[in-house]
């Protein structure tokens, strides 16, 4: 099991002026975030806290990235912060996240001041669900069925999961019989949240990256294929450590031509949304190499 707060810690030298000069930090990944390598939000979050350090403003505000190579575990990632744009209230932080040279993934990150007053609203109604304190966990519904808990990835030890449906025969589920959507609750373990702003951010960026292959996997019962993103972009509407269990829906609602489009929203148990973003996933063969996991469980 990881947890997100130390497994995201940049170090090295941050700019204290929004003069453009250039901050370096470097970090190591963990393998406690392994999907297909490391997890697509969890590499983002890299950049997202690194260019918080550089930053001179508190509150993240947006996130936009390409994904530009599969970083290992064995070595370092190097972080390159530059300030693009500076004024009272916000500022724009181009991050590059390389690995021995190799460009690994490049972001630009808006961040701005708190407590900025506009406009109020919000017209993005949660699904109804069921609260995550009337679920149960993943755990506890396989072992009604006599079954154990054994997850494909290293990744999701970091979530309790508490799912709001659930299927006794979800692998025999027929091909294209389930929308492509995907509902969760989900919990980080063993740290849930995190005061730290741009830290706390992190769990944002994670679970929008996270939406888009279960929403697609809903839909296609087959295991011929891995799509991991080539690109990520995530909106920080709310940001608040208060809110422990957090709700995600993905939603795919295109794939064709290799690429797979994914819409996800993330929502405190209380209603607010906190963030949305989308993912594009590239849908790549698994033929001759060993073969994709297993679709998670609907939920």
């Amino acid at each position: 099991m990881g947890d997100l707060g130390i497994d995201t810690t940049v170090v090295g030298d941050a700019a204290l002026d929004a003069s453009g000069e250039a901050s370096h930090f470097s970090a190591m990944l963990s393998r406690e975030w392994e999907i297909w390598g490391p997890m697509g939000g969890y590499l983002a979050s890299f950049a997202l806290r690194a260019a918080g350090r550089h930053c001179r403003l508190p509150r993240p505000a947006s996130i936009v990235g390409h994904f530009l190579g599969v970083a290992r575990f064995d070595s370092p990632v190097d972080i390159t912060c530059t300030t693009q744009r500076t004024a009272k209230t916000a500022q724009s932080v181009r991050a590059s996240v390389t690995q021995e040279g190799r460009p690994i993934f490049e972001a630009m990150v808006w961040a701005t001041n708190t407590g900025l007053l506009g406009l109020e609203h919000q017209y993005a109604p949660m699904p109804e669900v069921e609260h995550w304190s009337k679920l149960v966990t993943i755990q506890e519904r396989l072992a009604a069925q006599g079954e154990q808990w054994e997850p494909w990835f290293p990744f999701w030890e970091n979530l309790d999961q508490r799912p709001p449906y659930w299927r006794t025969d979800w692998m025999e589920r027929p091909n294209l019989s389930e929308p492509p959507v995907w509902d969760q609750w989900l919990r980080f373990r063993p740290t849930a949240s995190f005061d730290d702003p741009w830290v706390d951010a992190c769990r944002l960026l994670v679970l929008v990256d996270l939406g888009s292959w279960p929403s697609a996997q809903s839909h296609h019962n087959q295991e011929g294929v891995m799509a991991p993103s080539i690109d990520l972009a995530c909106e920080f509407h709310r940001i608040d450590p208060t809110a422990e269990w957090l709700f995600v829906r993905g939603v795919a609602p295109s794939a064709t031509e290799g690429l797979v489009a994914s819409h996800q929203s993330v929502w405190a148990d209380d209603g607010r949304l906190l963030a949305s973003g989308i993912s594009q996933l590239l849908c790549r063969p698994m033929a001759g190499g060993p073969q994709p996991p297993r679709p998670q469980r609907r939920a």
